[in-house]
């Protein structure tokens, strides 16, 4: 049985990621896990760890760096690169930062699942520069994106197989490493959980509270909207920012549990979101509670959202979602269970596994039998 190195980014929120490195587990429950750093409490320790405790980088020792670790950005090559993986046959990398860039051997395979290649070293750099304060800053950030940028490409062949969490992350795979990838879609909880009801007064935005996931463009939009209401869970350093300029039908929730964002996005009348989404899981779990969803037409919503579980909005413009979801208010389209049922059915979590567990399995055997000869 060959010893399995299950390296992730981080542990500090649990989210989509951390249900894939779940879902890894489940099914190599024998693999030890490495990370530049984990905050996770016990609870969630428990739930997507098994109660596994992680092997860490220098990242951990650093005092502060829970606070402070999106700082640290610059040291996150070497310390992903400073993990000893040694002594394992296999590495499944989780990688939506640096986790792919760690040292193996010739002997070893390397899979990597690719959330998505480092958003801030690649298409997503100019959102993050914007959001710089000073040109200091900016000059700065924009020294070391370049730097992880270069990084990234050249460690891109210590992974022998990328698998990618949608056709979008695919050709970017392909488009900035210029690597082949197979698509096998995260796993997502896509039993139906409610019926179709009669919807609330508000719309619903769940999102962590960073620059790319755009919830700034959210809210400008519905201070437009005054005759609108609008609810935005998540926490994230975006947080005291957003908060200095909420508009008065924009009522922030902060952090909400499972049971909390149930029911609200089961009740509101459409889940809203605006980032450019490698998947967005959290736009299939919308569809599970019979909640249409409003969403800009790019990335991975291309590919989990259609005409019958929501609406597209064109361009990640403040006019165009007023209009849009001004369009949706007055129109009150009729959404049907079985439409949302049919469009998440591929994306379940059996199906990851089965996926997965398989595709892993064949390289396995392939990589063994070769260097066996």
């Amino acid at each position: 049985m060959p010893k399995i190195a299950l390296v992730h980014d981080w542990f500090n929120e649990a989210g989509g990621a951390e249900k894939v490195v779940r879902e890894i587990l489940q099914c190599y429950p024998e693999a030890d896990v490495f990370c530049l750093f984990d905050f996770f409490n016990q609870a969630n320790r428990d739930y997507y760890l098994f109660g596994k405790k992680t092997h860490t980088s220098f990242i951990q020792r650093i005092p502060f760096v829970r606070q402070q670790y999106r700082s640290l950005f610059p040291l996150f090559p070497r310390a992903i690169e400073s993990l000893n993986l040694s002594d394992y046959d296999v590495i499944i990398s989780s990688s939506s930062c640096v986790a792919k860039g760690v040292k193996r051997n010739a002997k070893q395979l390397h899979i990597s699942y690719c959330h998505s290649p480092a958003r801030y070293a690649w298409d997503l750099k100019e959102d993050y520069l914007r959001a710089a304060r000073t040109k200091m800053t900016k000059a700065i950030l924009k020294f070391f994106f370049e730097k992880l940028r270069k990084w990234d490409f050249n460690t891109s062949d210590r992974v022998d197989y990328f698998i990618a969490n949608s056709r979008f992350v695919s050709e970017r795979i392909r488009r900035f490493f210029n690597r082949d990838s197979t698509v096998i879609y995260p796993p997502v909880d896509v039993e139906m959980k409610v019926s179709a009801q009669e919807k609330s007064d508000y719309y619903i935005s769940v999102s962590r509270l960073v620059t790319y996931k755009n919830v700034d463009l959210i809210i400008e939009a519905f201070r437009q909207m005054p005759e609108l209401k609008l609810q935005i869970a998540g926490e994230g350093p975006l947080r005291s920012r957003i908060l200095k300029k909420l508009p008065p039908n924009v009522s922030f929730l902060g952090y909400i549990d499972d049971q909390t964002k149930q029911e609200k996005i089961a009740s509101a009348k459409a889940f809203i979101a605006a980032a450019t989404e490698d998947f967005g899981i959290s736009v299939v779990e919308a569809q599970s509670y019979g909640t249409a969803v409003i969403v800009p037409c790019v990335g991975g919503y291309a590919e989990t959202v259609n005409s019958k579980t929501g609406v597209f909005f064109h361009q990640k413009t403040v006019e165009d979602m007023v209009a849009t979801i001004r369009k949706f208010d007055a129109d009150h389209g009729m959404f049907r269970v079985e439409d949302f049922e049919n469009n998440i059915k591929p994306f379940g979590v059996e199906r990851f596994r089965e996926e997965l567990k398989t595709f892993i399995d064949n390289k396995i055997q392939q990589h063994f039998a070769a260097t066996s000869q």
